[in-house]
């Protein structure tokens, strides 16, 4: 049964390129990672930062001539303000190194309700600001022409 978009993935992923936050789930309407704000948070936690530097390290660390980073994040929900704090950690570690970071949005937005259409735009906004500051590029994707926001 397929539940989330990696059910799909054939390809094996070693365990230390997948960080799971446990704090949220992929579906249902509360304990979703909404806002930038709760997603910039996560990675306020010490623990949490600790690990990510480890899982990073240990590829930057089989790198001959590490040249940059590719980031790809969301742009309507919590993971811009993960994407934004990633960036900026990044940036500051490598500050010699690109940062190319693509920010996705969905094809398509829930019209009808205005408080979620507000949260997206928001949450866009943010996500935008802070990661074109801590980027080398960055470029905002979408199938929809309109950042997935009406």
């Amino acid at each position: 049964s397929v539940q989330v978009w990696s059910d799909y993935l054939n390809v094996r992923l070693h365990p230390k390129s997948i960080y799971v936050i446990r704090q949220y789930m992929h579906d249902g309407d509360c304990g979703c990672l909404e806002a930038f704000g709760q997603g910039e948070s996560l990675l306020q936690d010490p623990g949490c930062v600790e690990e990510l530097e480890d899982r990073l390290h240990f590829y930057v660390e089989e790198c001959d001539y590490l040249q940059g980073f590719q980031v790809l994040c969301d742009l309507h929900n919590g993971f811009s303000g993960v994407g934004a704090k990633v960036t900026e950690l990044l940036h500051d570690e490598y500050s010699g190194k690109g940062i190319l970071t693509w920010g996705l949005t969905p094809v398509m937005s829930d019209e009808e309700d205005s408080q979620k259409n507000f949260y997206r735009l928001m949450n866009a906004a943010l996500g935008i600001v802070h990661l074109a500051s801590h980027s080398s590029l960055f470029c905002p994707l979408s199938l929809g022409g309109s950042l997935g926001i009406k």
